[in-house]
């Protein structure tokens, strides 16, 4: 059995992974989503707190920080960079464009390439960078061809505003045509212990080593009830349900980099706690094989 504590609270814990080009992050990141208001729309409940939030994150070891411009909309991106530029080295901002906000809760695709362009430069001011480490195409538009709308992220990409592209909410024959127009290193999905709808998108991420970063990365449905197979083995490790459905990630394929998401800075730290706990493979394929059998 082995307790978590506070005394592990380092994402460096959870590992490392390596983009084409070298750049390496820490596979335990942060979800900067909720550090926005209610819907993900407007400012946070709790500006002080959210800003906490942040700074803790990188006392913690997180160097991967994934935010987009339609979290508030602005409001995620503006926050980062008031609270932590000047960057402190190392620190990788991951962000999206393509979605536009009506309201709260309220999403909707444009994949224009002028409005995309316009996505990049205006993430760009916001951060206070010079060069987006990872920007992700947040939802392909229907309504517009795939190859417009990641040409103008390859042309950003020769300008030098883009180091490295990714895709979210895709699936295998999407990222197969995305990568005929440019390199993908990265795909961001819908994907937990309760949620194995994007299982082939992991499998090929995996097997061509692309970043598998999985959103909403902790629900896992009824696993999660007293006396289930995760409840149990948290018990056994002296940690909660959460820690143990992000543990269960980190050992599911090395290519997955969660990304939790909070407004708090101690939940925030448990869910770094749980780059140090590690299952056992009996416990590992118990809460494996439960979880294929209630998934959605």
């Amino acid at each position: 059995m082995s307790t978590i504590t506070t005394a592990k609270t380092d994402a460096a814990l959870s590992g490392e992974f390596v983009f084409p080009d070298g750049l390496k992050v820490r596979r335990m990141g942060f979800g900067a989503m909720r550090i926005t208001g209610p819907g993900i729309w407007g400012e946070p409940k709790d500006p002080t707190e959210a800003r906490r939030v942040l700074k803790r994150c990188v006392e913690l070891g997180v160097n991967l920080i994934d935010t987009a411009d339609s979290y508030g909309p602005e409001v995620s991106e503006r926050l980062i960079a008031e609270t932590l530029h000047p960057y402190p080295q190392g620190l990788v901002i991951a962000t999206k464009g393509g979605l536009t906000r009506q309201g709260p809760d309220q999403w909707a695709p444009v994949g224009r390439p002028e409005y995309l362009r316009q996505c990049v430069e205006m993430s760009l001011r916001r951060l206070r960078l010079e060069r987006i480490d990872l920007y992700q195409l947040h939802r392909i538009d229907a309504k517009v061809p795939a190859a417009e709308t990641l040409g103008v992220l390859k042309e950003m990409q020769r300008e030098g505003k883009i180091r490295h592209v990714g895709l979210s909410e895709v699936s295998v024959p999407e990222i197969e045509q995305a990568r005929r127009v440019l390199p993908i290193v990265s795909v961001q999905n819908l994907y937990n212990l309760g949620n194995r709808q994007s299982e082939a998108v992991l499998d090929y991420c995996t097997k061509h080593q692309l970043g598998f970063i999985p959103w909403f990365p902790v629900a896992a449905g009824d696993l999660a009830r007293p006396g289930g197979p995760l409840d149990v083995a948290a018990k056994r490790h002296g940690a909660t349900v959460a820690q143990l459905a992000l543990a269960w990630l980190l050992q599911r394929s090395p290519v997955i980099l969660p990304i939790p998401g909070t407004s708090s800075v101690a939940h925030l730290e448990e869910n770094v706690a749980a780059s140090g706990l590690k299952l056992d493979r009996t416990e590992w394929e118990e809460i494996e094989r439960a979880g294929r059998a209630s998934a959605v």
